[in-house]
């Protein structure tokens, strides 16, 4: 994927805030720090729950469950239920969570040229 630089999205204007602010829902998207992390794992394909947890790492079942739900109700994902015993549930992506991979990666890049300095500037160097 290739994202172009220097082509911003123009929203049509918006007051401070407002409810309906298309920025609004991209603040709450990628300020769930599990959201934007599930979307990326499931890139390559469905997964199980257990599989996607093993896969994160660091996020609980309850955490886990709730963002899943929480994704599905906004149709970034499909939750497929197959009829086996014992019952198997697999998440994959829709076309809206999928097209989510494009900022996420925009972000990847960014960090890889900028999260050296971002770092240092937070954290030190480390020396003391």
């Amino acid at each position: 994927m290739t994202i172009e630089r220097g082509a911003p999205v123009v929203f049509d204007p918006y007051g401070a805030y407002e409810s309906d602010c298309p920025a609004r829902l991209a603040v709450d998207i990628f300020g769930n720090s599990w959201l934007t992390v599930i979307v990326y794992s499931l890139r390559d394909g469905p997964m199980r729950p257990v599989d996607l947890r093993r896969a994160i790492g660091g996020i609980s079942q309850k955490m886990l469950t709730q963002t899943l739900r929480r994704m599905e109700r906004m149709e970034l994902l499909e939750r497929r239920r197959y009829a086996e015993a014992p019952p198997r549930v697999e998440y994959e992506l829709t076309p809206a969570g999928r097209d989510l991979l494009i900022p996420i990666f925009a972000l990847g890049a960014w960090v890889d040229r900028h999260g050296d300095v971002v770092r240092t500037a937070l954290y030190g160097d480390g020396e003391e």
